[in-house]
């Protein structure tokens, strides 16, 4: 039986709301999660390529008996890939809705990207949040200034954050994200300059250009994970955590 609306992103908040009305028992699942211990490849798109992207065509195809829709950002707060994978899910016979969320007069206080919660806690609960009536949800959050920053999209390999101290503030699409205004290209590329800020973009993402250009800009660490980060790669952040 189908119960669930895949989606990737951050679907438009008008769109979540008719959909949740339309469909008051489905379950909201976030198509780009990892589930590769047990989702095949399918060999859809190129080796080399977005992981998360992969995820999101392997995932709607492996939980396909289960989707009553996906609903696809396509626009700049997503990214041309997002836009190219709903192309080819409507083409494999899915029931595809796409979105744009691109406004700017939605900003909403940030609360979590500055808090002094875990990183892995503040970007899933960022990301969570998405889909959840977040405005009838009082949560008191305590803030702290920032020791260290994480800029960029929650990374495939979520584990990565637990490295990083408490008092780490998130910039880049995942801020932009609790602010509600996922394609403010401002927002995204602010960085605060006396923060020692790691860079992370996913690998054979074009956001890879943003956080080259931006750790270079202020003398950050620049970081892509194609999978899974390799020990090398938590070598290099801890090393920059503890000497910055």
């Amino acid at each position: 039986m189908k119960n669930k609306i895949g989606f990737w992103g951050y679907p438009h908040p008008q769109t979540i709301k008719r959909i949740k009305q339309q469909y008051p028992d489905a379950q909201w699942f976030d198509l780009d999660f990892d589930f590769s211990d047990k989702v095949p490849d399918f060999n859809i798109l190129p080796e080399s390529y977005c992981k998360i992207i992969k995820q999101i065509i392997n995932n709607s195809i492996y939980f396909r008996d289960d989707l009553i829709k996906i609903v696809a950002p396509i626009g700049k707060d997503k990214c041309d890939s997002g836009w190219f994978a709903a192309q080819l899910l409507k083409d494999m016979g899915f029931d595809v809705e796409e979105t744009i969320f691109e406004t700017f007069e939605y900003r909403k206080p940030l609360k979590i990207s500055t808090s002094n919660m875990p990183l892995y806690d503040k970007i899933t609960t960022i990301t969570a949040n998405i889909v959840k009536d977040t405005d009838i949800i009082d949560t008191k959050y305590t803030q702290c200034k920032a020791k260290f920053g994480f800029w960029g999209v929650p990374p495939n390999d979520l584990e990565v954050l637990k490295l990083f101290p408490d008092e780490t503030h998130v910039y880049g699409w995942t801020r932009c994200v609790e602010a509600g205004v996922p394609a403010d290209i401002e927002l995204e590329m602010y960085a605060e300059p006396e923060v020692p800020t790691v860079f992370y973009a996913q690998a054979f993402c074009s956001k890879t250009q943003l956080a080259k250009y931006l750790a270079n800009k202020y003398n950050g660490l620049y970081i892509d994970i194609d999978d899974y980060a390799t020990n090398s790669v938590k070598a290099k952040i801890e090393a920059f955590l503890r000497l910055r």
